[in-house]
């Protein structure tokens, strides 16, 4: 690996825009939680990585498979 390459797969810059790591609040907030995280996932890097539209879409996604689990329940 070069010295100033950017390491994409234990570090990548769109998870580490803000003053904590992404990983770090989805562990300790949606642990438990396979759908909400990744919803933070994907809203938390829409604006830094690719197709902010196409992330947005995504995490809308997994909102809507988590609500109709819910409506399942209730």
């Amino acid at each position: 690996m070069k010295k100033n390459s950017t390491d994409m797969v234990n570090n990548p810059p769109h998870y580490n825009t803000g003053k904590i790591e992404v990983i770090d609040y989805i562990e300790d907030k949606f642990s438990n939680n396979y759908h909400l995280a990744n919803v933070c996932k994907y809203i938390s890097r829409a604006a830094h990585k690719g197709s902010e539209l196409q992330d947005c879409k995504k995490a809308q996604w997994y909102l809507n498979r988590y609500i109709e689990l819910i409506e399942l329940i209730e």
